[in-house]
């Protein structure tokens, strides 16, 4: 018996035949001047295919190619120019630089590269987006019901996982290029219509090209599907290149506005990374707005000619023209800009600084993004990062956690010294109890995707690794201030043995935990055996260390007898927090293992 995953891509489907056999009744009874009510619906029935398809098409290659992307970027070095390259890669395979954008600002906040690296990526991921302009400019549409046909089959009867999200990816092109197709035929009325052809000419006017592309671009939130548009209008002979160009500038201006709606709220990476986004895009397009007759001409020289004349020799021959303009517009856009990156980071970090403060003490999410959701790769990437904070907020605790057993004066909070020690271990308790409910929360959404078995298991396993970080927070906020009492009311203090075994024992749980970080981190397979070792190696080291303790009593040391409950319970609470890494370093390790089976 067949199943179809998803009862919204069956209704679809339905719509689809239905909306082709009325506009086919339609087009049996047309008459000679043009009804404008089918062209309407034709039109944006049309519309409503095209973006549905790229979504469709999008959404395939995302579950097909999502779970190397993160590997891809990570990967970056300093080299600028690979950056550029793996981010045109990337934003090709998904789609979708708005997506790209999500996984650097991540990237850049867990510091698995600078910001400075990121503009070279951001200026890859706008070259990656003209893709789609070119397999659009491509006459494609005869073929658009066979490969709607494909790819519902791939999907139908896909052996794994990956053959279904080939086929959607199918799926969705061939719906797009029907899209093209309906919308193709609704404007063929308006080749012989003067007001409309006239109306269009005015749009070799560059700044009201421009004006219109942005704010069109901006109203649909995808320069891809504003483009497909433009060239759909030149596949009719209906828009000229010199008219062509202002308008895809101006969607290269207008996709600017979804990245500003973005960082709306968000960090201030995601911020910096759309003020780079519009920087490029605007100096970009103020260099070229000015030549566009040069650069109309040498686009045509570039491009392939059609013996056809007037209007059939434009339908002909522009849509490609604009495709190689869109193309080249960014390619050398990026080429440009991209010596001058570290540049355009200082006059970023100028114009929108770190407060460094503010960002500590604010308790919030830094790395989670729920339009990433759909997305699991990438919003399981996000997660990872968001629990390597938490693992930093921990250590942060942990690393204050021993000062009062050992000096009088608690003293000020090391990384805020407007806080005390106390009122420091206290927030950063706040925000990994705030952070485990929300990297829960998250996680389950994940988990409501459609998954492979491989990233099932990877949103249980970081539930899980959640839970033991909230659960080292506790343990340390919980049971220090009884301990602190206790130990102010003996006013007495350890034995100079007992506390440099506590010392050097906190000093090594605390590398654990800083270890744990960048395991998880970058997912490292190496780091999580050696966590796994220590913790062993720990675990022995405490025994010894409790032994030393229990001959010092036997030896009646009266510092070891009086303090020996506060002794024992540090010991035991370092233990316990030290059995936790080595917990989490197994599930780690167990997950790495898996991706490579």
């Amino acid at each position: 018996m067949l199943h179809i995953k998803s009862k919204k891509s069956l209704i679809f489907i339905s719509l689809v035949l239905l909306m082709t056999s009325n506009l086919f009744a339609a087009a049996d009874n047309s008459e000679a001047e043009i009804s404008w009510w089918i062209l309407m619906m034709t039109l944006f029935g049309g519309l409503a295919f095209f973006l549905y398809g790229m979504e469709k098409m999008s959404s395939g290659m995302k579950k097909a190619a999502g779970d190397s992307m993160r590997s891809i970027l990570s990967a970056l070095t300093n080299n600028r120019y690979m950056g550029m390259i793996v981010g045109a890669f990337v934003t090709m395979i998904i789609q979708s630089s708005s997506a790209t954008t999500v996984m650097l600002v991540s990237f850049v906040q867990a510091g698995l590269m600078t910001f400075t690296q990121s503009l070279g990526v951001i200026l890859g991921a706008d070259i990656g987006t003209t893709v789609t302009a070119q397999l659009i400019a491509f006459k494609l549409t005869d073929y658009a019901l066979l490969m709607i046909a494909g790819g519902f089959g791939l999907m139908m009867f896909g052996r794994n996982d990956n053959q279904k999200n080939i086929g959607e990816s199918v799926l969705g092109f061939g719906i797009l290029f029907y899209g093209m197709k309906l919308m193709s035929d609704a404007m063929v009325p308006l080749r012989t219509y003067e007001p409309f052809i006239t109306t269009l000419s005015h749009l070799e006017n560059p700044l009201l090209g421009l004006l219109v592309g942005t704010i069109f671009t901006a109203l649909i939130q995808s320069s891809s599907a504003f483009t497909g548009i433009v060239i759909v209008l030149a596949q009719q002979g209906l828009l000229s290149l010199d008219a062509g160009i202002p308008l895809i500038m101006g969607a290269n201006i207008g996709t600017c506005v979804t990245a500003g709606l973005a960082s709306i709220g968000a960090t201030r990476e995601a911020k910096r990374v759309a003020i780079a986004h519009v920087m490029f895009k605007i100096t970009g397009v103020l260099l070229f707005i000015l030549w566009i007759p040069w650069f109309a001409d040498f686009i045509r020289y570039l491009s392939p000619a059609s013996d056809a004349v007037g209007i059939a020799k434009l339908g002909a021959e522009v849509p490609r023209q604009i495709a190689n303009a869109h193309t080249i517009f960014n390619v050398g856009l990026a080429l440009a800009f991209i010596p001058f990156t570290v540049i355009f980071a200082k006059i970023i970090m100028k114009i929108y600084p770190d407060i460094k403060d503010e960002k500590d003490l604010t308790i919030a999410t830094w790395h989670l993004d729920d339009s990433a959701i759909e997305t699991p790769a990438m919003a399981l990437d996000l997660a990872r990062s968001e629990i390597a904070r938490m693992a930093k907020i921990t250590n942060r605790m942990l690393d204050a956690f021993i000062k009062p057993f050992l000096e009088e004066d608690l003293g000020m909070d090391r990384i805020h010294p407007q806080l005390t020690l106390m009122e420091g271990i206290e927030m950063r308790e706040k925000k990994i109890d705030f952070l485990e409910h929300r990297v829960k929360s998250y996680l389950l959404q994940i988990g409501q995707q459609q998954l492979s078995d491989s990233q099932v298991k990877e949103v249980f396993a970081m539930i899980t690794i959640t839970s033991h970080v909230e659960s080292i927070g506790d343990l340390i906020e919980r049971n220090l201030i009884p301990l602190i009492a206790k130990k102010r009311a003996l006013d007495l203090d350890f034995s100079d043995e007992g506390k440099d075994e506590l010392i050097r024992y906190h000093t090594k749980v605390c590398k654990q935990i800083s270890r744990l970080k960048k395991t998880f981190s970058e997912l490292d397979p190496k780091r999580a055996k050696k966590v796994m070792t220590k913790q062993a190696k720990y675990k022995d080291l405490e025994e010894k260390y409790r032994v030393s303790h229990l001959q010092r009593m036997r030896a009646a040391r009266q510092e070891s007898l009086k303090t020996d409950e506060i002794h024992i319970e540090l010991l035991e609470l370092l233990k316990r927090i030290n059995v936790y890494t080595g917990e989490i370093a197994k599930i780690i390790l167990d997950l790495t293992e898996m991706d490579e089976n």
